[in-house]
């Protein structure tokens, strides 16, 4: 009777084998490729985390170039633990970029972490950000490179709000955390302050406050974040690259802003607000130009409605951005 006992709880267990979902290429985890590294190779990696390797520094932080002992360059997070906030950042972003992969976000190599040091050890982008390459004179992204680059952003976000188990809000949007590899493709990066959304839920509270200038109004008056929240980041993103003008700069002062002063031009004449480095006094293709930065200013209005409610998605964004490229590449 044992015997037989046994042998069914056998058989049972392995039928409830056979039935297990076997993991895909989404469900599999990355950390299951990972490689150990230690604080001991980062330290050789940077040159002790020297200044010639310093590739910038963020809230939570800093980044270094390296050059692992396989001959890897990688780009080195390092999130001292000098505060809760600066802890907990790190564990969000350590466990989202675990889970979520697309082609458009940055992509973890590994971590480190021990009692006072704490890094993410990401994939290098040797072109460096959106925000350098717009600023930078030794730099220059023609309106098809720019065009690409914010269909690359906007496919990452689509991802992150509709393409995840869960919606995940980016929520600190800006050219500064959007990386560009070998191939000018952009990686949005850093989910410091990320918030996943719950099964009913649309918006959230939150007391993390994110770039100035960039913010949606509901943000950064009562703190409610939502899919809608990172869109209108993603406008003033969008008007930003094509204008060269930072919504924080000088001629943005009182109710002048760079939403109202991008919407005034589109009611008189679009390429008086256009990045200059975009145009040439012999432009033959000026009025196809200037149809194009109307479609693309017109959506980023779309994006940065003072209303919530009243904003497109990202699935329409991306809709719209692609078809506008084809209509560019027609001409």
């Amino acid at each position: 009777m044992i015997i037989i006992v046994i042998a069914f709880i056998f058989v049972l267990r392995r039928c409830k084998k056979s039935r297990r979902k076997l993991p895909t290429d989404a469900d599999m985890s990355p950390q299951g490729t990972w490689r150990r590294i230690s604080y001991l190779e980062l330290q050789r990696a940077t040159d002790g985390f020297s200044q010639r390797n310093l590739l910038g520094i963020g809230s939570f932080g800093a980044v270094y170039k390296g050059r692992l002992s396989d001959e890897t360059t990688v780009a080195v997070k390092v999130s001292y633990q000098q505060s809760e906030g600066e802890l907990k950042s790190f564990d969000i972003e350590c466990e989202l970029l675990r889970s979520i992969r697309h082609r458009n976000l940055i992509k973890i190599i590994s971590s480190c972490s021990n009692h006072d040091f704490k890094a993410l050890i990401l994939e290098y982008m040797p072109n460096g950000s959106l925000e350098k390459c717009l600023y930078s004179g030794n730099c220059f992204l023609d309106i098809l490179h720019r065009l690409n680059i914010m269909i690359d952003v906007a496919s990452a976000l689509e991802y992150l709000h509709f393409g995840y188990s869960i919606p995940i809000i980016h929520c600190d949007l800006k050219p500064n955390n959007v990386l560009l590899d070998e191939s000018m493709i952009a990686h949005l990066s850093d989910f410091g302050i990320s918030k996943l959304l719950g099964d009913e839920e649309s918006m959230m509270q939150t007391e993390t406050l994110a770039t100035i200038g960039y913010m949606a109004p509901e943000y950064g008056r009562e703190g409610k974040v939502s899919r809608k929240s990172d869109v209108y980041s993603y406008g003033i993103m969008l008007m930003e690259t094509f204008t060269r003008k930072k919504p924080t700069d000088e001629i943005f002062a009182g109710e002048l802003s760079l939403g109202h002063w991008v919407n005034n031009a589109l009611q008189r004449s679009v390429m008086d607000v256009v990045d200059r480095n975009l145009l040439s006094s012999d432009d033959r293709s000026i009025s196809a130009k200037e149809e194009c930065m109307s479609s693309i200013l017109n959506l980023a209005m779309d994006c940065t409605m003072d209303v919530a409610e009243k904003r497109i998605d990202m699935k329409t964004v991306v809709s719209k951005l692609v078809k506008i490229r084809e209509a560019k590449l027609a001409n």
